[in-house]
């Protein structure tokens, strides 16, 4: 911990503040049980000392099993499970070696859309679009789009449940992330669509890129009217419109693959 808070907690302590209350002021960024040993410290040394570990040896994220594990994963995809039952430790102790010593991440297996022959043929002709109209540099200078639904519990019965949610718009490039657009009420149809989200994207794509760039967004209902395909054709630079993006591609867009 920092010598900052020791220093804070000592000071706070010695003004007759009780561990309950210091844990309060300070917002939870140290644990009620280090507080409350810190204080105890103090009040046998009138210091806080934290050479030495407070809990008991390592036996299961030991140097030898954090070694075990990262040799199964160049070897192979794993779970915590395998890990645990293979090296005889707790699953826990399996996810601190995985998260807290090899800096690994738990990602969830996403099942891909399922391609019909048409949309195999289109890929083709979408493939062979940008080969024809975007040079390799150009590719890099594409401002990919999409609104995800953000609920708050993100936990529930799908069948009964109703939940709080809100919609929000991102745009992203391979130099930045642009700011997010909240839509706080109502539906986002295409009038909503154009005056909120469009004008945000030819501004930071703009400042951005210049005037060499082009604007993608995938065949949502708002993005595909009449009005928007002509509101982003009369004021972007380049534009992927909807006779050209693809149906059934989440793994063209980093929005819906990656971010």
């Amino acid at each position: 911990k920092s010598e900052d808070l020791q220093k804070l907690v000592i000071l706070k302590h010695q003004n007759g503040d009780y561990p309950t209350k210091n844990f309060r002021d300070l917002n939870g960024i140290l644990s009620l049980t280090t507080i409350k040993r810190w204080c105890g410290m103090i009040d046998e040394t009138g210091s806080i000392n934290l050479r030495y570990s407070p809990g008991r040896p390592r036996t299961a994220r030991t140097k030898d099993a954090i070694n075990k594990v990262k040799k199964k994963l160049q070897e192979n995809k794993v779970s915590s499970r395998k890990l645990a039952l293979e090296l005889h430790i707790s699953r826990t102790s399996a996810r601190r070696i995985l998260q807290d010593d090899l800096g690994c991440r738990p990602y969830k297996y996403l099942v891909e859309p399922a391609l019909i022959q048409e949309h195999k043929e289109k890929r083709k002709t979408f493939a062979n679009w940008i080969r024809t109209n975007f040079r390799k540099q150009e590719t890099v200078k594409i401002l990919f789009s999409g609104e995800k639904m953000f609920d708050i519990d993100g936990v529930y019965n799908t069948q009964n449940d109703r939940i709080w949610a809100v919609m929000v718009w991102l745009g992203v490039c391979s130099k930045c992330v642009f700011p997010l657009v909240i839509f706080d009420e109502g539906t986002v149809d295409h009038a909503r669509y154009i005056e909120e989200v469009l004008p945000v994207a030819l501004k930071y794509g703009n400042h951005v890129f210049g005037n060499d760039w082009a604007f993608q967004h995938d065949g949502a209902k708002p993005h595909i009217h009449q009005l928007t395909q002509q509101w982003c054709h009369d004021n972007f630079p380049g534009f992927i419109d909807k006779d050209h993006w693809l149906p059934n591609s989440p793994d063209l867009n980093p929005l819906d693959y990656c971010i």
